[in-house]
Order: structure tokens, then C-alpha cells, then sequence
């Protein structure tokens, strides 16, 4: 597995606070959106903050953090489903814990989730749409 963080995800309470305080408040551009499900921000060079409704993130990345800790999900974007594949093997051989094995997505994507030894969860993702342009820009 390539050492790159791709995306950034947060699992918040409210997509439309989060959105007044990052876009209106602190001025970050939104990329892409889906009212009250999840928005999306240009954070650096080929790296996106989702901000994404917790229950709807949870419910994917199988994961239930305990009460007053913040879900939070690192992801890996590959260029195929079978090195979605590959890299999940690989994770689970080096000792993850498989939490959600990979499958297409209702979005068109292809993921699966590992969590590392601290219970940190990993999205290992194929999406079709994902591309990153020579200055950075991600288009999804």
C-alpha cells in the first residue's frame, strides 16, 4: 500500500453546521455537495475534507465509535476494484482487522474498510469519478 491520504472524512452531526462554520464562517470553497448528506472541500494538493453526516458514515464504514468520539475515516483511492482488492489483502496480512469487506457502492464506487491496531478505520476506495490534476485540483 502506497503511504497517501487521498480524503479525510468526518462523521458530524449536522452536515448544514458544518457547512456554516467551514464555508461561511472560515471561507473554505466547496467542491461538491449533497445537501445534508455530505460536502465536500479542496483542502490541499489532491486531498478533500468530506464532511459527512455520522449515521450515514457509520453505517458504511461499519463502524460505531463510542459515545463523545468523533468518527473520523482515512482514505486511500486507487485506479481499480482489483487493487481495492489487492490492498485490502495486503492490509489484512499485515494485521488489520477487515471491518467492511469491499463492494460497490450506491454512489458507483468500490470500497472496503480496514481498521488498523488502534481501531483507526481506512477506506480503501475505487471511484470512478475521482481524478487528480496536474495543480492538485480533485474532480469527483
Amino acid at each position: 500500500m502506497q503511504p497517501r491520504v487521498d480524503l479525510i472524512s468526518l462523521g458530524v452531526r449536522s452536515v448544514d453546521a458544518s457547512r456554516r462554520f467551514y464555508v461561511d464562517g472560515l471561507g473554505w470553497p466547496v467542491h461538491r455537495e449533497v445537501p445534508g448528506e455530505v460536502l465536500f472541500i479542496q483542502a490541499n494538493h489532491g486531498l478533500l475534507l468530506s464532511l459527512w453526516d455520522a449515521g450515514h458514515m457509520q453505517s458504511e464504514a461499519a463502524t460505531d465509535p463510542p459515545a463523545g468520539i468523533a468518527c473520523i475515516t482515512l482514505s486511500h483511492n486507487l485506479a481499480s476494484t482489483a487493487e481495492v482488492d489487492w490492498v485490502m489483502a495486503e492490509a489484512e496480512t499485515a494485521g488489520a482487522f477487515i471491518v467492511a469487506a469491499p463492494k460497490t457502492q450506491s454512489w458507483g464506487g468500490y470500497t472496503g474498510y480496514f481498521a488498523d491496531p488502534d481501531g483507526y478505520r481506512w477506506e480503501v476506495a475505487f471511484n470512478p469519478g475521482w481524478a487528480v490534476d496536474g495543480g492538485g485540483t480533485v474532480t469527483l
